[in-house]
């Protein structure tokens, strides 16, 4: 299932060290923009470039791992973030500190982008769920241990020794990818793609040859990003709506974390025996219920009842974009299709909080609570109506009639 050179040390190793340092660093981009003297409007946009290099590079990364080939583009992406690191840990003004930001992002782009495309490449079709799901897994469990790592450099020290954390796990990282090179076979397919490959089309021309998959499945897609990513929000928001201690929201906030990790691979073998369907279709219904439920809390116990249930449909979903994204991505031309497809995945996960602080600056945070419950139940529509049409692995009747 996991072969340990092309999937456990080629991809997944390298992904949790990379998250580690992207965890300590996002906690700490607003205090370090506050301590340049810039204010919270302007230090909460500093912490936003972030998400924001990610959406402008998502198809020059495609673009990129085409050209380079999956394996060169991470090495590439770890020296890119390494770079963004030194230059947040010196910056000596905002312009600096933006710029450093915005090439992490960026870097994260291109380094998610291409571990996509590896796994996609390698791993076969009736497996590649199971893999994608623990790939989400291992990104969560390093975002969840980089800000407690982040938080023991900097205790003695100052605020910057969070990016030389990150610094150094991108050094890593990168050092494990250069060193581990695939076993032809080893995976059951054909070794990946690892060294440079020119491009046989543009990505615009693939976007113009599946444009259809695009205006369909493509909405389906940025629903789901936008409700998840309304998860990172809402919670946060609401406990403060409530009143409650920012360490009670904090804990509520890490119980809902954990209960995010706790499905990914059940959620991925689930999709790998039985369909797509049967987990992307109950994660969002489970995602939007606690999302309606969520304005109707009033104590502590409630709130986080609603937050655990919220986590675990967010785990339950775990991998659900990238193995849809793998099972119509076309041979060939992944890299250049993955990357206009997570520009749909990114950008609902930029728009899903904005929906929620609209509804927050217009006089009602619930109301745009159940925009965003009320999305979820779209979603799943959504992906039921589009999904079958364009992937064979939707669900077993699917599979019988594409003879597998």
């Amino acid at each position: 299932m996991f072969p340990l050179r092309s999937v456990v040390l080629g991809a997944f190793v390298p992904s949790l060290v990379f998250e580690v340092g992207i965890g300590a660093m996002l906690p700490i981009v607003a205090i370090t923009a506050t301590n340049l003297d810039a204010s919270l409007a302007a230090a909460g946009t500093m912490a936003a470039l972030v998400p924001i290099g990610q959406l402008l590079a998502d198809v020059p990364a495609g673009a990129l791992a085409a050209r380079l080939g999956d394996r060169h583009a991470m090495l590439l992406a770890g020296i890119g973030s390494a770079v963004g690191f030194v230059g947040c840990a010196l910056a000596p003004n905002l312009a600096v500190l933006a710029a450093g930001v915005l090439l992490i992002g960026a870097a994260t782009a291109v380094f998610n982008l291409a571990r996509h495309a590896y796994l996609t490449e390698i791993t076969p079709p009736l497996r590649r769920a199971r893999v994608l799901s623990t790939l989400a897994g291992v990104h969560r469990i390093g975002l969840f241990i980089g800000p407690f790592a982040g938080a023991a450099v900097i205790h003695g020290s100052d605020v910057r020794a969070g990016y030389w954390l990150a610094l150094g796990t991108s050094l890593a990282a990168t050092a494990v990818i250069a060193a581990v090179r695939p076993a032809p076979g080893e995976s059951g397919r054909t070794a990946a793609r690892t060294g440079p490959r020119r491009p046989t089309r543009s990505t615009w021309s693939v976007l113009g040859e599946h444009r259809q998959v695009f205006a369909t499945l493509g909405l389906a897609v940025l629903l789901v990003g936008a409700v998840r990513g309304a998860r990172q929000t809402v919670l946060p928001l609401w406990g403060e709506h409530l009143g409650l201690d920012p360490a009670v929201t904090s804990l509520v906030f890490g119980a809902a974390g954990a209960a995010d990790m706790l499905l990914f691979y059940p959620a991925g073998k689930v999709m790998d025996a039985l369909g797509r369907l049967w987990i992307g279709v109950p994660a969002m219904l489970t995602m939007g219920l606690a999302m309606a439920l969520l304005p109707l809390t009033t104590t502590v116990a409630a709130f986080a009842w609603v937050a655990v249930l919220l986590g675990l449909g967010n785990g339950m979903s775990s991998g659900i974009l990238m193995t849809l994204g793998a099972d119509v991505a076309p041979p060939g031309e992944r890299a250049q299709f993955l990357g206009i497809w997570r520009v749909f995945q990114d950008g609902g996960a930029a728009a899903g909080p904005l929906v929620v602080s609209a509804g927050a600056a217009l006089g009602s945070l619930a109301a745009g609570i159940w925009v965003m419950a009320g999305s979820g139940v779209v979603a799943a529509g959504a992906l039921g109506r589009w999904v079958p049409r364009w992937s064979a692995h939707a669900n077993r009747t699917t599979r019988r009639r594409a003879g597998l």
